[in-house]
């Protein structure tokens, strides 16, 4: 039986600016990634809020598990079971993309034209884009088509319970972070029962009959995770190449596989490649565009095309800035 591991004292994450709240929260939380959750005693969305301030989050991509905090200044620092430490560490800044500066790239987008623009930097300064996992990330926005956050991460989740490898260590811990060991037990991070799943990789996917993938609640989704794990076992090399390739083509290429439009390849290029100029198009796109950019009628493919001449080569993080502002606008009208 695996033993509970003791998590390493938090250090801190190099090469990042400091970060709000509520920005982090958008990293991480904000549909780019579906394996984050904050711990359940934490309200980010209550930006002066001192809890807020020292919320911790749990994440996992490809066989990584994490804690991430924001210090009182802003500045972020991690923690992960010390069996893991190693290489947990040196795949942070890569996942965080923290070889990129991302304030310089977000001033070269044109918002000193653009008035709303520059009303969506400023609400989220210091917006990143994630670099996870290709084929981790294809996986998540399959299950992305008519969904929220919220039931992807619940979907991706129980597909890693039932058929992802268990880590070699448990999420309980006697000593999770040094000191902060109240602070995590009580945030229902310390539960010793609660394993680390990894999601199945597309080889084992390949293994699995459709109807494993239907009793993980993907519905409809089920078939097109299945057609493309077979896609792909017949492919050995393919989905690896698509990395490698310029925008068009590697677009044209995920384009190939089942369930893969337009939004879910540039989805899975910008946030699995980090192609920059790929300009996903969801409702919140098409509600914003149409609001802000009088492109109300447009389809989603005019509406793309605009994106990518408007906001140029960084089209792709203009669109993080324009997704978080409508979101977070729809959640005031709301409240």
């Amino acid at each position: 039986m695996p033993t509970a591991p003791t998590w390493t004292p938090f250090a801190p994450v190099p090469g990042l600016p400091p970060l709000t709240p509520g920005v982090l929260a958008e990293i991480l939380d904000g549909g780019q990634a579906f394996r984050w959750h904050r711990a359940p005693d934490s309200d980010v969305g209550a930006v002066s809020s001192s809890r807020a301030d020292s919320a911790i989050w749990r994440g996992q991509w490809s066989d990584h598990t994490a804690l991430l905090r924001r210090t009182s200044t802003g500045a972020l620092e991690w923690s992960a079971p010390a069996q893991l430490a190693p290489r947990v560490g040196a795949a942070l800044p890569r996942y965080l993309a923290a070889d990129r500066d991302w304030l310089a790239l977000s001033d070269s987008l044109p918002w000193r034209s653009d008035a709303h623009l520059a009303q969506c930097l400023a609400a989220f300064p210091g917006l990143r884009i994630l670099r996870q996992p290709f084929g981790e990330t294809l996986l998540g926005f399959l299950c992305s088509a008519t969904k929220q956050i919220v039931q992807i991460k619940q979907m991706l989740a129980l597909l890693a319970e039932r058929h992802g490898s268990t880590s070699h260590c448990r999420a309980g811990s006697p000593n999770p972070a040094g000191s902060d060991l109240p602070r995590v037990e009580a945030a229902g991070f310390g539960d010793p029962a609660l394993h680390f799943h990894r999601l199945p990789t597309w080889p084992e996917l390949a293994a699995l009959p459709e109807a494993n993938l239907r009793a993980c609640q993907f519905g409809f989704r089920a078939g097109f995770i299945h057609g493309t794990a077979q896609f792909l076992a017949a492919r050995p090399g393919w989905l690896e190449e698509i990395e490698t390739l310029p925008y068009p083509a590697a677009k044209a290429r995920l384009l190939e596989l089942p369930g893969v439009g337009e939004k879910i390849a540039d989805c899975v290029l910008l946030f699995g490649a980090g192609r920059l100029e790929a300009f996903p198009v969801d409702t919140w796109i098409l509600q914003a565009m149409a609001a802000r950019y009088g492109l109300t009628g447009w389809k989603p493919a005019q509406v793309a095309q605009f994106g990518r001449a408007h906001f140029g080569p960084l089209a792709g993080l203009a669109q993080q800035f324009l997704f978080a502002h409508e979101r977070r606008a729809a959640k005031g009208a709301a409240g």
